[in-house]
């Protein structure tokens, strides 16, 4: 029994040791080695055609070495020739040595970043690699492609944005949100009135990847609990999906107002919400004469129609209306930087 304990107490050195050495974080090299990028080749050029969207770019790279096997995420990035990534595009990423990106995906990034269709245009690409926060990132070295993307619609980037306004379904492709930059940041507007004012964000029209507010500090924690907009209108929201964090702007509601609508200039005629279309709309009576939408029935925010094409501006020209009736009035903030509206009589 003595000689059992004797090899007992003798082998927990080894034990504690080999304990304190698992706890130990990895140590990484100072001077880490920077990611490779092998392909496409510098100098290549590439002529993107429609009847070939489903073909793939082969993005190659040796992986940085941190002085050990680090889990890094690896991003390609793309800019304009001559802007030094000062607002670079993410194309794709992977945690392997390549990514495949579809000519119909490169496409819709290259037109995202302003090159014009059927045009060459010279873009830099390189690769990041990225561990955590507490670690730099390390970026290969720059190489130089000539492009020319084909003519297609621009298809931006969504959020979706389920919550009691819309009847919780992350299905419904008008309530979104887009990043017209595609760089990670979205904007767009939710109308929340005469509900609880809860809403989540998705990245997409599913339940798989949601975002909510646990604190209700304006940061984003996947799972988290409902974001809550405070209060009755149409709010601006901005996601920074990167930082995980989100912004809401004052609440709008919104009228009609203007010598045509049934409270003249005195007042604002309320619209409701269409939760199923997105829109703001009004059913009524209008007389011959003119209208504006504006908002909180105040001037700070209102809406007119320069030149007639359907198109608000901030503080626009009245909209005239030329025959008196019983008009559908829809006030929709969906297209990214644009705000129309219909005038239909019924």
């Amino acid at each position: 029994m003595k000689r059992l304990t004797k090899y007992i107490l003798g082998a927990l050195p080894l034990i504690l040791a080999a304990s304190c050495s698992e706890d130990l974080d990895p140590v990484i090299n100072s001077d880490p080695t920077a990611p490779v990028l092998m392909s496409p080749a510098s100098g290549s050029s590439l002529v993107l055609m429609a009847e070939e969207a489903e073909k793939e770019l082969v993005v190659v790279y040796e992986k940085a070495d941190y002085g050990f096997s680090a889990a890094a995420t690896y991003t390609a990035q793309l800019d304009l020739q001559g802007n030094e990534f000062a607002a670079p595009l993410e194309v794709a990423t992977s945690t392997s040595s390549e990514m495949l990106v579809t000519y119909a995906a490169f496409n819709q990034k290259l037109l995202a970043k302003g090159l014009v269709p059927g045009e060459e245009s010279a873009i830099v690409l390189r690769i990041k690699s990225t561990i955590n926060s507490a670690v730099a990132d390390e970026f290969s070295e720059v190489i130089d492609m000539l492009v020319t993307p084909y003519e297609v619609a621009l298809e931006y980037p969504r959020l979706y944005l389920p919550g009691g306004y819309q009847g919780w379904d992350p299905a419904n492709e008008n309530t979104v949100i887009y990043s017209v930059e595609s760089d990670n940041v979205y904007e767009g507007f939710i109308h929340v009135l005469g509900d609880s004012g809860e809403f989540k964000v998705n990245e997409g029209p599913n339940w798989d990847v949601n975002y909510g507010d646990d604190g209700g500090d304006g940061t984003l924690e996947e799972n988290g609990e409902n974001i809550i907009a405070d209060g009755v209108g149409t709010f601006k929201l901005t996601v920074d999906l990167t930082a995980k964090t989100y912004t809401l702007g004052e609440p709008l509601y919104w009228g009609i107002i203007g010598d045509a609508t049934p409270s003249g200039w005195d007042a604002s005629t309320p619209m409701a919400f269409d939760a199923d279309e997105n829109l703001l709309t009004v059913t009524a009576d209008l007389g011959t004469g003119v209208m504006k939408f504006r908002a909180n029935d105040a001037w700070d925010h209102n809406y007119g129609d320069d030149d007639l094409d359907g198109v608000l501006e901030p503080g626009g020209a009245d909209i005239p209306v030329e025959e008196a009736g019983n008009y559908t009035i829809t006030l929709d903030f969906k297209v990214p930087g644009e705000v129309s509206y219909t005038l239909v009589k019924n």
